[in-house]
């Protein structure tokens, strides 16, 4: 008997929940006339407190029928006054800033228009008048934002979502979270907060509590029971996501980022911007500040030439200095399939049209034709060979084209008075023992000595390895995972620095504004990266077992890369990431001596020795005014190949 008695009851309980909702849901559907009942009570409510207080609960006859003249005036003002301004068209999110900023300007509205007419008819007694509003508005925000709080917590997120722990307690864990719990079919469910921050600990975002420290993070995971985690700093750089992607694989945590802040400039944060860690998270990411008014001033209405357009940073410096305003952004390269590709990336459409040039910059006269069709006032040469054991292989490619190549397009710009000079160098510059390194080290010093000629500012951008380029070592790392492996390292010790392609633009851009004449300005790239835990990182993240088989430093190979030489000093710094280190000329005439023909090891050591920087190096006066003692500045009479 009493087990019918308790269904009876279990059935009575679930057919009343089943009732409410289906009122609940019945209310929300007819949200807009709620709204205007909602805001009625609330004002007839604040009117007749307000008359109660006022007299101590003994309301005189008079100020009763004062009342009923005052409500139905204050509630059709209400109404439309609200109307205009949207508040009963549904034209607000629920409960949002802009919906109780509408609400109180209606208010207001129709408190002042109560309160202007009370007073020569003292309706109800002014103060009554003027208490009115500010208790309907208590009322009316306190009803809407208890309604925004039930719709959220209709959601059963043990059913639907991963619980997810948020790794900081800021502005964009604040924006994150708010989606998530508005949302229904968000993935995620927050269950609490990490913050280093010792003043945040007693903080709550809509209602998810901060549960510690980093320090703490591993007994919170266990005690929220999260399977996911995510990074909500923008500005995190890549040691920390590293260091956070190390305690997820390990504690096999599904481990989810907010894109940095470069790729969120000034943009609010919510469920889709939620993302896997990517390798630049891991290894690129950086928080870069560009002074875009330094920079227009140098390339707002120019023509401006982009060598190389269709690499990997030619194309995104191209995608970069379109927004800034040139005159004609000239975008050459010999490859007519990147040129299609870049200008497709740019423009939505790719007619081979406009402003795009085929040239090969090792063909000299083509070059010349190019520079007087166009006349351009800055050139950006990211055109160059960069694959360190090829050109190691054929040093003759390495002197053709970054050499040889570079020399003739500083002639022409001096010629044609191009205003600003940019080249591209790489990090393998700095104290060089690969062909490809004493061929970019070179090209600082022609670089340099132009810039002694020219009547522009001429100068050079070193920097290391970016990703996503041709080449990278994450691709080839992916193709031999996705093979079955094994990965290759060259040395269990081995370490390079990393940057994305458009951290390292922004710098590259932002270096042409600031940099003098002759100088190699100097990107910081951050910490160097171990490359076998790189790999073993991939491989964790692929969850196959694969080995990794070491295959030896090849020729011309560093074991740890550097950006400045042994026999180099900075000079100044102007940017907190930018380094500024002068470059010793070399006259074109020494470097015009050299011959394809000559033999692999012959070639070899002469650009070794024409990269080596003269043993004294003297910095008097202005910054980057360089001075290099004895006769090696411009020595047109030196025999070939000599130092």
């Amino acid at each position: 008997m009493s087990t019918r008695a308790g269904s009876q009851r279990g059935v009575g309980t679930a057919s009343l929940r089943r009732q409410v909702g289906r009122l609940y849901t019945a209310l929300v559907l007819h949200r807009r006339i709620v709204n205007v009942l909602g805001d009625s009570t609330a004002w007839i409510a604040a009117l007749v407190l307000g008359l109660l207080f006022r007299y101590d609960f003994e309301v005189p006859g008079a100020a009763v029928r004062g009342l009923l003249v005052l409500v139905p005036l204050a509630l059709a003002v209400q109404f439309l006054v609200g109307l205009a301004d949207g508040l009963y068209v549904g034209r607000w999110i629920l409960g949002s800033f802009e919906e109780v900023a509408a609400l109180t300007r209606t208010v207001f509205v129709t408190g002042a228009f109560l309160a202007v007419l009370d007073l020569p008819t003292r309706l109800v007694p002014l103060s009554v008048a003027l208490a009115a509003p500010v208790l309907a508005l208590v009322a009316m925000a306190g009803a809407r934002y208890a309604w925004r709080l039930q719709r959220e917590r209709q959601r059963d997120p043990s059913q639907t979502a991963k619980p997810l722990l948020v790794y900081g307690a800021g502005e964009a864990a604040a924006q994150v979270i708010s989606s998530l719990v508005r949302q229904p079919e968000s993935p995620f469910w927050p269950v609490g907060l990490i913050d280093d921050d010792l003043r945040k600990q007693n903080l709550r975002l809509r209602g998810v509590p901060v549960l510690g420290t980093g320090a703490a993070l591993a007994p919170v995971v266990e005690r929220t029971g999260a399977t996911a985690l995510l990074l909500a700093i923008p500005s995190a750089e890549a040691a920390f996501v590293r260091d956070l992607s190390a305690f997820c694989l390990h504690h096999h945590l599904e481990f989810q980022v907010l894109p940095s802040t470069a790729e969120l400039p000034g943009c609010r944060v919510g469920v889709d911007d939620i993302r896997p860690v990517t390798e630049a998270d891991l290894l690129g990411r950086r928080e870069i500040t560009t002074d875009c008014t330094s920079i227009a001033s140098y390339l707002t209405g120019k023509r401006v030439l982009v060598t190389g357009a269709g690499g990997s940073i030619g194309s995104e410096l191209c995608r970069q200095l379109k927004p800034l305003g040139p005159d004609r952004l000239l975008m050459l390269d010999r490859d007519e399939s990147a040129l299609h590709a870049v200008q497709l990336s740019i423009e939505g459409r790719a007619l081979l049209d406009g402003d795009l040039v085929l040239c090969d910059i090792r063909d000299e006269h083509r070059l010349r034709e190019v520079f007087d069709e166009h006349r351009p006032h800055v050139v950006f040469h990211a055109a160059a060979l960069k694959h360190l054991s090829l050109l190691e292989r054929f040093p003759t490619e390495a002197l053709s084209t970054n050499v040889h190549a570079t020399e003739r397009l500083l002639e022409l710009s001096v010629e044609y008075g191009v205003e600003r000079f940019v080249n591209i160098s790489t990090d393998k510059a700095a104290d060089p023992i690969s062909a490809l390194g004493a061929s970019k080290r070179i090209t600082e010093r022609l670089t340099a000595h132009a810039a002694d000629r020219a009547t522009g500012e001429y100068l050079s951008v070193r920097f290391g390895n970016v990703l996503g380029s041709r080449g990278s070592v994450l691709p080839l790392f992916r193709a031999q995972i996705e093979a079955g492996g094994p990965l290759t390292v060259t040395h269990p010790d081995v370490t390079r620095f990393f940057m994305t392609v458009e951290e390292a633009v922004q710098l590259v851009i932002q270096a042409g504004a600031l940099g003098r004449d002759g100088e190699a300005l100097v990107l910081d790239m951050g910490e160097p990266v171990e490359i076998v835990e790189v790999a073993r990182r991939l491989i964790a993240e692929s969850g196959r077992s694969i080995p990794i088989e070491y295959t030896g430093l090849r020729p011309g190979e560093k074991l740890h890369e550097t950006l400045i030489g042994p026999d180099e000093t900075v000079s100044a710094r102007c940017h907190p990431l930018i380094s500024h280190v002068p470059v010793p000329p070399l006259g074109p005439a020494r470097v015009r001596a050299l011959r394809p023909t000559m033999g692999h090891g012959e070639l070899i050591a002469a650009l070794q020795r024409l990269a080596s920087s003269p043993t004294s190096v003297r910095t008097d006066g202005p910054v980057g005014t360089v001075r290099p003692l004895g006769a090696v500045v411009d020595d047109h009479q030196a025999a070939p190949g000599s130092a």
